[in-house]
């Protein structure tokens, strides 16, 4: 569950702790000048994330802090820290972080009459002297146990809180929860915070948990949320914070490294997208992990590549008997292989190591084969959640995430979900399987979905060869995909009719051709004799007319000779007159 605030809703003022998600899921940090509880069982990391509260404050707000120690003696709490490089020793040299053994004496334990006031005497002068904004009770049911009954308690409880309240410390008190929880069950509604901190084993995996259970005047998430303790001190996981959600959506594309693949999503997967291959044992799962990650690497993108079955050397080598080089950017250091077998703990354990190993590699692509693993250990809700925490993680840091699943193939052969239930987060989905054919296995792949794109429905075989990965065409025959052999036989037929049909083609273009130029030599030959047609035709008439005119003129000039005169028609009649 994520904070939703009003605008008009009141904030009240919080001292934020420097812990990773806590300030998250508590709006800001513990309520500033008021008191909160921190409770839980032993080894639930109290005192780590009560110190961290300290050192933030005194290292980025200006809040110099106490620590008052019921348990242990200060020496052993600053080596007990050292790992964390919160240099604990610079902090009290400058006397922003100071220590007080507070561990009760003895005479005291035999006696049991004392109370508070000694100490909390001794905390005003040092709480002057340093400008104290924060400070931390730590174990505090140490010291309440030995008073004689519950009154006392309550009113040393009262005392105390009384006190912070005074002088407006951000006060933190720390107790074990079981035994004798009276006196703070009375605190826990005194205090404005109460925190709950739970570390148990599930399945034989070691899982931490805390849970806001109060904050006075301020909304919180109430939910349980995980935590680690790693190398920085507390972690904890929440969920995908609303003002981050859908801050990277990118329409830009980034290819497969198959590039058949790539035009079946229609050019690629988005950038900062989830994507999922699901499919049983030796479907190609991780060669096409390695297309990928190989394809980012060539864009000069630094990527990070967890494996969970192999070691990162093998799945190089093994990768390079398909064309996939990555021993060169392995090299260079764009590529970051991990071999997840050396890391061990809960889902969680895996989920911080990852984010922390791919922050460190500055990886804008990140690769997990499978992502399923993580469903061992521990329960699968866990392991669900863990994975969403992923997929929110990637998102917002517009990391393009790129995840296996392997299936059982026990369990059948259908394409089923995915464990984990994750192909409900990812964008796109890609399934592996195997087809059986005339005595053969071959790997199909289809896009189950790919959001915000088209893209095809074909089932299309993978292929994998030393020139590399690639999809073959598509042919069926009585609605089934052929494969393998059998689409290879159909390949070739198909080629062998499509050379006949082209040579016949070309026979008859050459037929055509030939009838083609018959016929225009026919045609030039009509054209010929029609021309000399034309000639002969226009000297006839010429010669006609010429001869009519010499007819004509003869005539005339028989008449002249005879004497005629002209009345009678030209040509009517030749004889002369008689004379009368």
């Amino acid at each position: 569950m994520t904070i939703a605030r009003s605008p008009a809703e009141k904030v009240p003022a919080k001292a934020p702790t420097g812990i990773t998600g806590f300030d998250d899921i508590t709006g800001g940090g513990l309520p500033r000048g008021r008191t909160s509880l921190l409770i839980g069982g032993p080894g639930s990391g109290k005192t780590i994330l009560a110190l961290q509260f300290l050192v933030h404050g005194a290292q980025h707000q200006r809040a110099p802090g106490i620590f008052v120690a019921f348990e242990e003696r200060s020496e052993r709490i600053t080596g007990n820290a050292s790992s964390f490089g919160w240099k604990l020793a610079e902090l009290q040299q400058r006397k922003k972080l100071f220590f007080i053994d507070a561990q009760p004496r003895p005479d005291l334990i035999q006696s049991g009459s004392f109370d508070l006031g000694g100490l909390l005497a001794a905390l005003e002068s040092q709480t002057k002297a340093m400008g104290a904004r924060r400070i931390v009770f730590d174990a505090l049911d140490i010291v309440l146990a030995l008073l004689p009954d519950q009154a006392t308690r309550r009113r040393e409880i009262y005392r105390l809180h009384e006190w912070l309240l005074a002088r407006e410390l951000t006060g933190l008190v720390t107790s074990k929860a079981g035994g004798d929880e009276q006196p703070f069950g009375f605190m826990q509604f005194m205090v404005d915070c109460a925190v709950i901190l739970n570390h148990r084993v599930v399945q034989g995996v070691s899982q931490r948990n805390l849970r806001v259970q109060k904050y006075r005047g301020s909304a919180f998430d109430e939910n349980e949320a995980p935590f680690l303790i790693g190398s920085t001190g507390v972690d904890v996981a929440v969920a995908r914070m609303p003002a981050k959600a859908g801050a990277n959506n990118s329409q830009e594309r980034v290819s497969s490294g198959v590039a058949r693949l790539d035009t079946m999503l229609g050019g690629g997967y988005y950038r900062g997208a989830t994507v999922l291959i699901t499919g049983f044992p030796g479907t190609a799962k991780t060669t096409l992990s390695g297309a990928f990650a190989e394809a980012a690497c060539r864009r000069g993108e630094r990527t990070m590549f967890v494996s969970f079955d192999s070691d990162g050397a093998e799945v190089v080598r093994n990768l390079a008997s398909v064309g996939i080089r990555l021993a060169r950017y392995v090299k260079s250091g764009r590529l970051r292989m991990i071999s997840a077998r050396t890391l061990s703990g809960s889902a969680e354990t895996y989920l911080m190591r990852i984010k922390t190993l791919a922050m460190e590699h500055g990886a804008r692509c990140l690769v997990i084969d499978p992502v399923s693993t993580l469903a061992k250990s521990g329960n699968e809700l866990t392991a669900h959640g863990v994975v969403e925490r992923l997929v929110d993680w990637c998102k917002a840091d517009g990391m393009t995430l790129f995840c296996t699943s392997l299936l059982d193939e026990i369990a059948g052969q259908t394409e089923g979900g995915s464990p984990l239930q994750i192909s409900t987060l990812a964008d796109t989905w890609i399934h592996l399987n195997y087809l059986v054919q005339a005595g053969e296995r071959n790997r199909g792949m289809s896009i189950i979905k790919s959001r915000g794109m088209a893209h095809s429905n074909q089932v299309r075989e993978l292929i994998l060869s030393d020139a590399g990965v690639t999809l073959a065409d598509t042919y069926t025959a009585g609605g089934e995909v052929l494969m393998g052999t059998l689409r290879w036989e159909k390949e070739s037929a198909d080629r062998v009719a499509n050379e006949v049909a082209e040579v016949a083609g070309k026979l008859k273009r050459v037929r055509l051709d030939a009838e083609e130029a018959e016929l225009e030599v026919r045609v030039k030959s009509l054209q010929v004799e029609l021309v000399a047609k034309q000639v002969e035709k226009a000297l006839l008439a010429r010669t006609t007319e010429s001869r009519e005119r010499e007819l004509s003129r003869r005539r005339s000039h028989m008449r002249e000779l005879r004497g005629a005169d002209a009345t009678g028609a030209p040509g009517t009649s030749t004889a002369p007159e008689r004379k009368a």
